[in-house]
């Protein structure tokens, strides 16, 4: 997911993504744990665009108070 895909989303779809990406996150540390995960740049790049979401909602937050 790129950043510019992350800033066309509006507050109530980023939640959304974000959850999701959660979700996923904790099923590839499970399947980790267990020996299963294939993909392990998968982790990496959960990780990442949950970053990506939260540096976006936070930018927008700021934005949001100083105006």
């Amino acid at each position: 997911m790129k950043a510019s895909e992350v800033r066309d989303m509006t507050p109530d779809q980023l939640q959304d993504e974000l959850l999701k990406l959660k979700k996923t996150q904790f099923n590839l540390r499970f399947q980790g744990a267990s020996g299963q995960l294939e993909k392990v740049h998968q982790m990496r790049q959960v990780r990442r665009d949950i970053a990506r979401i939260k540096t976006i909602q936070r930018q927008r937050a700021a934005e949001a108070n100083k105006g």
